[in-house]
């Protein structure tokens, strides 16, 4: 079971990660799931946007932590994780997120690959890799600078410091805020609106946005040699120890 429900509308499709049980932890069929999504959305001229979000109270707390350790020395490029990245960070359609609560690690640094991102009052923004002797990933070593700047970006990638929803909006991690009880529906309304646009156009606008994204996949591999080195370190051991300690306690 993958726990991420896939629902096309009006020239939307809908991904939703529904594990609200473990606060939308993404596991590595997880992973698969939204690649397979992106990929066979980038594809199918019948939809012209993408609407990410989660069910229940959290956006996602990021990576289970027990079926990231279960890889064990595994090559970084061949995980899960690092195709959704790849994924994300390849896909030329407009990409919309809704964020309520929590988004942890990846919960976050998915969201410097949206072109539009709503949240709820409640949302809380957080990239705690230091605090598990890890590094940045997704590019958001070079992505969450350009978005926030880099005094809010050394704040969270450095310290661990999360960011609330309405200092998201004003650093410009986060479009706008909606009512938790209509914040997808809006967000969706939002994609509507894009998928209606003339595409062509807005896939040139999209890319001219962007621009040339060789130092993005560039930064993206850099992050993996780091992250690998960095995971199988004494203190990243360390830390996950704590971790699961703290979890089982």
């Amino acid at each position: 079971m993958s726990h991420v429900l896939s629902h096309e509308t009006d020239g939307v499709l809908q991904l939703t990660l529904d594990r609200p049980e473990k606060k939308n932890a993404l596991t590595g069929d997880m992973y698969h799931a939204l690649s397979d999504g992106l990929e066979q959305a980038s594809a199918n001229a019948a939809i012209r946007a993408v609407l990410l979000c989660g069910n229940g109270p959290a956006f996602s707390s990021g990576n289970d932590v027990n079926d990231f350790l279960s890889r064990g020395d595994a090559d970084p490029q061949t995980t899960p994780s690092v195709r959704f990245i790849k994924a994300l960070a390849r896909f030329d359609k407009p990409l919309v997120a809704a964020v309520q609560g929590l988004a942890v690690g990846i919960g976050t640094t998915m969201l410097l690959h949206c072109d539009l991102v709503y949240a709820s009052a409640d949302a809380r923004f957080s990239t705690p890799f230091s605090k598990l002797g890890l590094v940045p990933e997704a590019g958001s070593s070079l992505l969450l600078p350009q978005r926030i700047g880099a005094v809010r970006a050394n704040a969270m990638l450095m310290l661990g410091e999360a960011l609330d929803a309405e200092n998201a909006v004003v650093a410009g991690l986060v479009n706008a805020l909606f009512p938790a009880e209509t914040l997808v529906a809006q967000a969706l309304d939002k994609a509507r609106a894009l998928a209606a646009l003339p595409a062509a156009a807005l896939l040139a606008s999209k890319a001219l946005i962007q621009g040339d994204r060789t130092l993005l996949d560039a930064r993206i591999d850099e992050e993996l040699v780091a992250f690998g080195r960095a995971l199988r370190s004494d203190e990243a051991k360390a830390a996950f120890g704590a971790f699961l300690n703290r979890a089982r306690g």
